[in-house]
């Protein structure tokens, strides 16, 4: 049980039918068509949905509440007695319900934001600190306005963890988040170039993912990429604590060494393992490391978590493909920084005779995303044999490969299936593929038709 009735009737006192009945609330869902056990229906509204339509749907599949828009009709059907808490706007008080959950049960938040990394380090954070605290986080990608608060109010009630991934498109994104989060820890893994067409430079990226602060409880600490000379402003002002692998820094990574099974690297005097394979991954753990160390665990049970970690999926998996070959899906998101690091742990990798590159647009990079895709032909070096493109902006890609790496043997495909005759005859046990796109791509239907199934 979250909360009873009358305690939501506290916070939205304008109200129809029994809402003084103390009925018990155990979930609380925005989606009327998933069957839930005495839910709290919140109908959103959008340029293109009204989720008010389907309140006789949601009683059906368990709803015995309802947050509802003042200016929206009751449906006839509705029973007289069933509580109804009239707002101006339901997403409003959405996020208004979780602030108060998230006080009422006050856990430890982390808040985790980032151009790339946030899902994986937030992955990783969970994985740690389980292994201590009961802990709850965002499930997939449930980052934003609608997701975050969700996520709030999905966590248990004897949750002692609460770890929230931020993302955003625009200015004032984050700092919503925040001020419903109200994090005691924050942590923006790096500055990219994800969502420039929005925020113009990486400098207006940098000063969106620092809104995270604005939440930050007064005597929390914020964990930052070291590497970065964009955040070094908040590192100061902060005394934030700056990880990377720059000989300066006061928690620097070093000696890493990326195998086929995972990565090793050395922090805080303790060598750490990762099934993940890349220097960014292992920024990322660092993080998660540092962070664990505050809250008071220890090195050895700090690896365990790291060595049973589960990652949320198309985040550079590794498979096991057709003719035992080795194919890595990074195919959920791309930006020009995440596929650098995405190729250069394939150059790393060793004991591969043959290695190939798929790559797609990446989307959201604004006038300049011509430039970014003929940026990314420095990263292939002669450790690729095989470099092929899918998608408009790619084709530049691939002509300043061409152009500029000619002993690369490079390839544009108008078309999947076409790509994937050419992939298919690759393949070998001695063959290793990386499939990096942005989402909207799909290169996932790719790596499906290549993969061994289960």
């Amino acid at each position: 049980m979250l909360f009873l009735t009358n305690e939501i009737n506290e916070l939205f006192q304008n109200t129809a039918g029994d809402v003084l009945g103390k009925l018990p609330i155990c979930k609380v869902t925005t989606d009327s068509r998933v069957s839930t056990d005495r839910s709290l229906f919140v109908p959103l509204k959008g340029d293109k949905f009204n989720g008010h339509e389907f309140i006789d749907q949601a009683i059906k599949n368990g709803a015995i509440a309802a947050i509802w828009d003042q200016s929206e009709p009751i449906p006839r059907y509705v029973p007289t007695d069933f509580p109804m808490f009239f707002v101006e706007d339901t997403l409003t008080a959405l996020q208004q319900l979780a602030v108060y959950y998230r006080n009422k049960i006050n856990p430890i938040v982390i808040g985790v934001t980032g151009s790339n990394g946030k899902t994986t380090t937030k992955d990783i954070l969970s994985a740690v600190l389980s292994k201590q605290f009961k802990t709850h986080q965002t499930k997939g990608n449930l980052n934003n306005h609608i997701g975050l608060p969700l996520t709030v109010l999905d966590m248990p009630t004897n949750t002692e963890v609460l770890v929230l991934e931020m993302g955003m498109n625009h200015f004032g994104e984050i700092h919503a988040l925040s001020q419903i989060a109200t994090p005691n820890y924050a942590i923006i893994t790096n500055i990219g170039e994800s969502h420039i067409e929005y925020l113009k430079t990486r400098a207006g990226i940098a000063q969106a993912k620092a809104e995270i602060i604005s939440g930050l409880d007064q005597n929390g600490c914020i964990y930052v990429d070291g590497d970065e000379p964009l955040l070094e402003p908040h590192i100061k002002e902060l005394h934030a604590k700056a990880i990377g692998f720059d000989s300066n820094e006061q928690f620097q990574i070093t000696d890493v060494t990326v195998t086929s099974e995972g990565s090793s690297f050395q922090f805080n005097n303790h060598g750490y393992t990762i099934p993940l394979m890349g220097k960014h991954h292992a920024k990322n753990a660092s993080y998660a490391i540092e962070l664990a160390k505050d809250l008071g665990m220890e090195h050895e049970q700090i690896q365990l978590g790291l060595s049973t970690m589960a990652m949320t999926g198309m985040r550079f998996e590794s498979l096991r493909g057709l003719q035992g070959s080795t194919i890595i899906n990074d195919s959920y998101n791309a930006s020009p920084t995440s596929m650098k690091a995405a190729i250069e742990v394939v150059r790393e990798m060793k004991g591969f005779n043959k290695k190939v590159v798929v790559l797609g647009d990446m989307f959201e990079l604004g006038e300049h995303v011509k430039k970014y895709h003929q940026q990314i032909a420095s990263s292939l070096t002669d450790e690729i044999d095989f470099v092929f493109t899918i998608g408009e902006y790619s084709k530049e890609l691939n002509k300043a490969l061409r152009s500029s790496k000619p002993y690369i043997e490079a390839k544009h495909f108008e078309s999947k299936e076409v790509l994937l005759d050419e992939l298919r005859t690759l393949l070998d046990n001695t063959t290793l593929v990386l499939l990096k796109a942005s989402r909207g791509m799909k290169l996932e239907e790719v790596c499906e038709s290549i993969v061994l199934k289960q």
